[in-house]
């Protein structure tokens, strides 16, 4: 009999949540791998480490999405940052997927982060093909896990298929964007009107949609592939798009770029502050092409729903 069963790693998680929730809608037979509590249909692994025996979730398991992780943290408290991202980013990866290997897995989904890229764009998009500017250590230990995984692929023929997601967001999203939905909803002027920057972001629906292209589509094995929602804005324009879901007006000011980032400077906090004054945008022609992918929602579709999510919440 064909195996079928998708193991999904943090099952918990933002995007780990809704993915195995629409596995569930399309009656796609997977589970969970989470870290403690475990219920129906998940496998509790404890501590993401190189040394989890992954036995018993990987039986019966034709392809794996990796989305378990030590995210990018703005105030790292590790004594030592890049140590701790290699031990659950690289080394608990490379476990998992010679694991998946030896138990006849056919495909492992890596999730990673356009982090590996770079932290902004000026004159062109990134592409997939781009050579790796990785500048902090979280970017650093998703782009080893990549090469890891490479070696892996070309040792034991596992299909090995790469994604790398700008911000995502979506119903339940966190961290700088759920920040500034609460900025937005607090009607405070804010200092962006100055901004002609341009970002590209990714709503939940369309990286849990490409997620599963790449588990079923025979093109994607062996590739690496950026993702978007093809519609790329400036912080301005995000925020008027906020301010118009929650039936507010946005107050703009137009105070200049340089002057906002020389505050952040100031301030230490110009890595946050890139997050809003600087650009980032990817390339995705070679998803589309490739694997004949379209976003499945659009950003207008997808902010309304953040936004009511939000506000029903709050």
């Amino acid at each position: 009999m064909h195996k079928k069963k998708i193991l999904v790693t943090g099952a918990t998680g933002f995007v780990g949540t809704a993915l195995c929730r629409r596995l569930t809608h399309d009656g796609v037979l997977h589970a969970g791998a989470v870290r403690q509590h475990a219920g129906f249909g998940q496998f509790e692994i404890g501590e993401l480490t190189g040394r989890v025996d992954w036995s018993s979730a990987l039986a019966d398991c034709d392809a794996i999405i990796h989305l378990a992780a030590r995210v990018h943290i703005m105030k790292d408290r590790a004594d030592d940052p890049l140590t701790a991202f290699r031990a659950v980013n690289v080394a608990a990866t490379e476990n998992l997927a010679r694991q998946a290997a030896q138990h006849g897995v056919r495909r492992f989904i890596f999730a990673s982060s356009i982090k590996v890229n770079g932290e902004s764009t000026s004159d062109k998009p990134f592409l997939a093909s781009d050579l790796p500017i990785t500048l902090d250590p979280y970017g650093q230990s998703k782009l080893e896990a990549e090469q890891a995984l490479a070696r892996i692929a070309e040792a034991t023929g596992l299909e090995v298929v790469i994604v790398r997601p700008p911000l995502v967001y979506g119903p339940g999203v966190g961290a700088n964007f759920l920040r500034l939905m609460q900025l937005v909803k607090s009607g405070l002027p804010l200092p962006f009107g100055a901004l002609n920057n341009c970002r590209s972001m990714v709503a939940l629906d369309n990286l849990i949609d490409l997620l599963l292209t790449c588990v079923r589509h025979p093109a994607a094995a062996g590739q690496t592939f950026l993702v978007s929602d093809g519609h790329d804005v400036s912080t301005p324009e995000l925020i008027r798009m906020l301010a118009a879901a929650m039936g507010k007006r946005a107050w703009l000011l137009p105070v200049p770029t340089k002057l906002l980032a020389a505050g952040a400077a100031v301030a230490g906090k110009s890595a946050a502050a890139e997050r809003l004054l600087g650009s980032l945008q990817v390339d995705i022609e070679k998803t589309r092409s490739t694997l004949g992918w379209q976003s499945v929602v659009s950003m207008d579709d997808a902010i309304n729903a953040t936004v009511a999510h939000f506000l029903s919440h709050s």
